[in-house]
């Protein structure tokens, strides 16, 4: 079965079969390995929704590409992208959720004015306090990637002492 399955990579396009075949073929054996001493029924099961999901599988990612990346249906869920992790409408409601932070220290800002007795307002100095928060931010980032870096412990260094399926077999 595993020569078959391995047959059937070749239906996904080359780019995506070069980048994740390895790991489609080292899950398979794990889960194949898991039903194997189960009753003959649960093995058919497994196989028949191994095929059909590989068959699905390809044909998105075929679709995939003659819609130049547009997905009609979202099969978010069982997709194996390169792209950004998150949902992108994540983006939009993080900007709304600012600019309602934003708009709520406006009015605060007012209402302190107006009935807490004084001229003082924060608001010109929020502009300032944003940058220079957004600075140190970025400075403590590339301070941690820099120690990372110097420790060796960079997601580029785990990887190239990774040993993959294909070295254990």
């Amino acid at each position: 079965m595993l020569s078959f399955y391995q047959c059937l990579l070749y239906l996904y396009p080359a780019t995506y079969r070069h980048e994740f075949a390895e790991e489609m073929l080292s899950v398979f054996r794990d889960a194949r390995r898991d039903v194997s001493s189960e009753a003959r029924a649960r093995r058919i099961g497994f196989y028949a929704r191994e095929t059909w999901g590989m068959f699905s599988g390809a044909l998105r990612e075929r679709v995939a590409i003659f819609t130049g990346g547009y997905r009609p249906i979202s099969f978010a869920r069982f997709d194996m992208r390169l792209e950004f992790r998150f949902p992108r409408a994540t983006v939009v409601l993080m900007s709304i959720i600012f600019a309602g932070v934003i708009l709520a220290m406006r009015d605060a800002d007012r209402i302190q004015v107006k009935y807490g007795g004084g001229d003082w307002s924060i608001w010109p100095s929020l502009p300032w306090f944003l940058g220079i928060a957004f600075l140190l931010t970025c400075a403590l980032a590339v301070a941690v990637v820099a120690v990372l870096f110097a420790l060796r412990r960079t997601g580029a260094h785990r990887l190239e002492s990774l040993e993959t399926s294909a070295g254990r077999d």
